[in-house]
């Protein structure tokens, strides 16, 4: 069964790399120096990590609904 997970990816400023994590998933970040390399990297480190996630816990991935810019002034 295919699912399709959500990760929220930063680029790095000090290393110039893209880093990325899938919020709900312990353990699932990476990083690499490119998008591609990262996709790649991404899709092991899902795999591995629900591998050795509880079949119960599964369940309480939290659903994507989306993402929110706010304004504040600093």
């Amino acid at each position: 069964m295919m699912t399709r997970f959500t990760a929220y990816i930063e680029k790095d400023v000090e290393t110039d790399c893209y880093v990325a994590i899938v919020p709900g998933i312990p353990g699932a970040h990476t990083q690499a120096d490119t998008l591609d390399e990262l996709q790649v990297r991404l899709k092991e480190v899902i795999e591995l990590c629900l591998e050795e996630m509880d079949p119960e816990d599964k369940g309480y991935i939290p659903e994507f609904v989306g993402l929110q810019q706010i304004e504040v002034t600093v």
